[in-house]
């Protein structure tokens, strides 16, 4: 992990949730341990699933118990573990419900720990909401829809932003896991306005751009070609984009989605903003599968995640690939020193967001 110790000395420990204990969450973490980390990371995990873990990848791994001191850095082979121990023994690739509690708990802990300051960022792995619905876990006496859905409740906030970085690109979604079928009537001027307003914030307050450039993809073919093809991009997005303030953010849109993600508008844009998931995420996924990093806007912490499931079949076998995850810890990491930053500035400078 490329960064400089002495200089982000005063950024708090990572916290890395790994998710489901029978998938590859624990496998690429400790891939990864192999070479070390030149950040402070917390595995909130299970140690001996972590140790069981290794001596099936025939890996060597040295862990020591975390207990709040401060650290900087984990040496080859070795991972701080703030232990969360697992109801019953897990398996590689074999769901047991009677773990499901054990993903939430060590979830939970990170979620309060960056509540708290304790942490300075989430990452989390890859996890099986049948699991946690199968085990008729309902933590908030609703059906477990995801990561996404339970950040949102646990922070209090009353609207998240779905976010995926590659390397050469971020892609924000006006819209996420909706049918198509539902996806025009969800495109409102107060929900797009409020999307905008989030995307623009934590461009500024997270990634350290003071004056965001976003392209908005129009939601018809050729968007909506002056109305012959729709008219949502009249009646809805021009309007919205329109009453935001140019000298704090550049809006370019709405552009033709089948033409707006080519290089000569991606490298001239801080970031693209998409109307609906299967618009955006496969051009992204197509240039950066294994190298991207989902990332949860509008929360009051950093939260990045991995951009794959949990792959049963590959857990234990030493054949997942850890690029995601490697991404996902050193982009919150960059995001955190960014916040630090924009922070220390904040006491002089107030940013303004509509």
């Amino acid at each position: 992990m490329p960064v400089s110790s002495n200089e982000d000395d005063h950024i708090k420990p990572l916290a890395i949730s790994l998710g489901e204990p029978a998938g590859i969450g624990p496998d690429l973490l400790i891939q990864l341990a192999q070479e070390g980390f030149n950040i402070p990371i917390i595995a909130i995990a299970s140690s001996e699933l972590l140790k069981q873990r290794a001596k099936e990848l025939d890996l060597k791994i040295t862990l020591h118990e975390w207990k709040g001191e401060r650290i900087s850095r984990s040496a080859r082979q070795e991972l701080y573990v703030k232990n969360v121990t697992t109801p019953a023994i897990s398996l590689a690739g074999k769901l047991n419900t009677d773990n499901a509690s054990y993903v939430l708990s060590c979830l939970d802990f990170a979620i309060d720990g960056c509540l708290n300051k304790q942490f300075s960022g989430l990452v989390t792995g890859p996890i099986q909401k049948s699991v946690i619905n199968d085990a008729n876990i309902r933590p908030y006496g609703q059906i477990f829809s995801g990561h996404t859905e339970h950040l949102q409740r646990r922070c209090s906030v009353n609207k998240v932003v779905m976010m995926l970085a590659s390397p050469r690109m971020k892609v924000a979604l006006a819209t996420t896991h909706i049918p198509l079928k539902d996806v025009a009537s969800s495109i409102r001027p107060d929900s797009l306005k409020q999307v905008i307003e989030i995307l623009i914030s934590d461009l500024q307050t997270k990634f350290g751009i003071s004056h965001p450039k976003i392209l908005v993809a129009g939601l018809n073919p050729h968007a909506g070609e002056s109305g012959h093809m729709g008219t949502e991009e009249i009646d809805i997005v021009t309007p919205v984009l329109a009453s935001f303030d140019k000298h704090e953010v550049e809006l370019i849109g709405p552009l033709p989605a089948d033409t707006l993600f080519n290089k000569t508008y991606l490298d001239n844009a801080d970031a693209v903003l998409a109307m609906f998931h299967d618009q955006g995420l496969p051009v992204l996924k197509f240039d950066g599968f294994g190298e991207s990093v989902n990332i949860t806007l509008g929360l009051p912490i950093i939260r990045t995640s991995v951009d794959h499931g949990t792959a049963l079949d590959l857990a234990g076998s030493g054949q997942a690939d850890s690029g995601s995850l490697k991404a996902a810890i050193e982009l919150a990491y960059q995001m955190a020193n960014s916040s630090s930053l924009v922070s220390s500035s904040h006491s002089s400078t107030t940013l303004q967001v509509n």
